[in-house]
């Protein structure tokens, strides 16, 4: 497990609020969103806090992507979880299945967690980009708005926020591109809701 001892108590509050909105909705928070959070009105006393994590190995962050803080850590090393395959973030697409394990029992860990590689970009607005891993928890239901894989009727799955729209007796799967439509179908079921996101650098 990580071992915060070594943090101070604001920075234990920090990285405890960063890792809730990563596990909550599938990507970190915005220095704006942990300074309103916590009522720190200047972006450097946040960023005092993020620079002082990273050095001790507990986050990294992108350069020039507003939400791409990460975690390093979360559980020991030695556990995988199962990669089912590739996910298309674009259209709708058929669901490509294997079975391969993905090392990654250092950023998660728990019951029903498996990961898909992403293909396409309509989810690079939530920082979900071509060749990442998306770590799913499989369920059957999800909130309006969560990220989720979602699978119709004829068997093509997506990657998309879910929206339920009874009054018109559809689903909206949205993308998180500003190029992209929504996509509209009449029937869809949740294989899973997002809880994270892994960024593969070569």
């Amino acid at each position: 497990m990580v071992d915060l001892s070594q943090l101070t108590r604001r920075q234990r509050e920090v990285y405890e609020f960063i890792r809730q909105k990563i596990h909550s909705r599938g990507y970190g928070p915005t220095v704006r969103e942990i300074g309103r959070h916590f009522n720190i009105r200047s972006p450097n006393g946040v960023m005092c806090h993020l620079r002082a994590l990273e050095r001790k190995g507990l986050i990294t962050r992108e350069p020039n992507m507003s939400r791409a803080i990460m975690l390093t850590a979360e559980a020991p090393r030695g556990s995988g979880l199962p990669l089912l395959g590739q996910i298309a973030a674009g259209v709708l697409h058929e669901a490509i299945q294997q079975q391969e394990e993905l090392d990654l029992g250092a950023l998660f860990s728990g019951e029903n967690l498996v990961a898909l590689q992403v293909r396409g970009d309509s989810m690079i607005e939530d920082q979900i980009a071509d060749g990442d891993y998306v770590i799913l928890r499989r369920q059957e239901t999800a909130q309006p708005g969560q990220i989720v894989v979602a699978l119709t009727d004829e068997g093509e799955a997506t990657l998309k926020r879910w929206y339920p729209e009874p009054e018109n007796r559809r689903i909206r799967l949205e993308p998180a591109n500003a190029a992209m439509e929504p996509i509209y179908v009449k029937n869809a079921r949740v294989l899973g809701v997002v809880v994270g996101v892994v960024r593969r650098v070569d």
